[in-house]
């Protein structure tokens, strides 16, 4: 069983006014310094469990690949310490190590003798590595002619071979088509649930979301926040936003859960509920009823536009359906301060059974990361039962009508 240990961590690389005085600095050891630090990592402490799953986001330039290049011992940190136990697969930088003049197999042997695969293990596994990768021919071409989606197929077909104690991912999976982005996760979840340690850097709030157990916040080389990975995504949707005069806060619901709220606020959210035909609030929806949401909003500065979005979540946050008066061809526009606007979207709930919230968004165009006047999570919170329907599984509800011939 494979675990993390980061303790007191930091990474700077030195910066140099000229070519000349770093040239200065080697040639005369005893002088003073000239120059200065780059800190890309400061203060890290985190520990990753044996088979836990963890998630480590943040915008470009965090410091997330650094991060994953010191646990993976290819680059040194300056401060603190990486305790690592286990065996480590990492599919970093997307072909790292490969030779572009080699043979798809020729790199697949030398990357798999860089991970300690003997070359006796490497002459039995190779036929899995042939079909997982799916690359065919191309396994005999030089790799200077493949895709970048073919080198992430050998790439992760390679360092997956045997399952490791400590998987490392960063965004390479991100360059492959569905279709394999599927079934790598699929090995990567089989992987976890024999007791694999996970680390995964990704963009794609789902794959956190739904694979790992709890996420890592990284801003500008510090840990901003740690936690349940639809918390930190909710707060890191947020960030993604944020603007000179936003302002970003988390509230804690009675249920144990994060609520992130964000936004600018020239426009707010005053109210935001769930109600039947009726016109009655509910908690409790019956799959396939019609349901609708009422959202009440306040205008407090003169806006050109603003734009009315929602999004359904399941009990894991991710997203089930969403939408808003951009893509519906009913922006409100020329809104003028102390004005409110009542919204009304009305559906049928065809959701599966289980618990639902409802994220609700003030904004520009067709996101909201332009102008982002408020980002309310978990506005809503319902639980839909299933009263007279057919039974079925899964989180939609697709009344299906049944043929045979014979």
């Amino acid at each position: 069983m494979g675990s993390i240990t980061v303790a007191q961590l930091g990474k700077a690389y030195k910066q140099y006014p000229s070519r000349w005085s770093r040239l200065a600095e080697w040639l005369i050891p005893f002088s003073k310094k000239r120059h200065t630090l780059k800190w890309v990592l400061k203060d890290l402490n985190f520990s990753v469990s044996p088979g836990e799953a963890v998630g480590i986001v943040g915008i470009n330039g965090a410091g997330k690949s650094t991060l994953l290049k010191m646990i993976t011992g290819t680059t040194q940190a300056t401060t603190g310490s990486v305790s690592v136990s286990g065996s480590v697969a990492a599919l970093l930088e997307l072909g790292m190590g490969f030779h572009p003049d080699f043979t798809g197999r020729q790199n697949a042997i030398m990357a798999g003798q860089l991970l300690g695969y003997s070359l006796e293990e490497l002459d039995r596994l190779m036929p899995e590595i042939e079909s997982f990768a799916e690359i065919g021919d191309y396994i005999d071409q030089p790799v200077r002619v493949y895709s970048s989606g073919m080198q992430m197929r050998l790439a992760f077909s390679v360092a997956t071979a045997r399952r490791p104690d400590i998987l490392i991912v960063d965004e390479a999976l991100s360059v492959g088509d569905t279709y394999f982005q599927h079934k790598s996760f699929d090995r990567i979840r089989a992987f976890n649930k024999l007791g694999t340690t996970l680390l995964i850097v990704s963009h794609d709030k789902g794959a956190v979301q739904g694979i790992c157990d709890r996420a890592i916040l990284l801003d500008r080389g510090r840990l901003a926040m740690e936690g349940d990975p639809e918390a930190v995504m909710d707060y890191y949707n947020a960030m993604l936003a944020e603007k000179g005069n936003q302002t970003v806060r988390q509230e804690l619901l009675p249920d144990g859960k994060v609520k992130t709220i964000s936004g600018t606020g020239e426009a707010t959210i005053i109210e935001a509920v769930l109600v039947n035909d009726q016109d009655e609030m509910i908690e409790i929806v019956d799959v396939g009823q019609s349901v609708r949401i009422k959202v009440k909003v306040s205008i407090s500065k003169d806006i050109p536009e603003v734009v009315l979005g929602y999004m359904i979540k399941d009990r894991l946050g991710q997203p089930i359906f969403g939408t808003n008066t951009h893509h519906l061809q009913q922006p409100s526009q020329n809104l003028k301060s102390g004005e409110n606007i009542d919204f009304i979207l009305s559906f049928p709930a065809n959701l599966g059974e289980g618990s639902y919230s409802v994220a609700v968004a003030l904004h520009t165009a067709d996101t909201h990361v332009a102008n982002n006047y408020e980002w309310r999570d978990r506005a809503i919170v319902f639980n839909v039962i299933n009263i007279n329907k057919d039974r079925f599984v899964g989180v939609a509800w697709l009344p299906t009508t049944l043929e045979t011939h014979r």
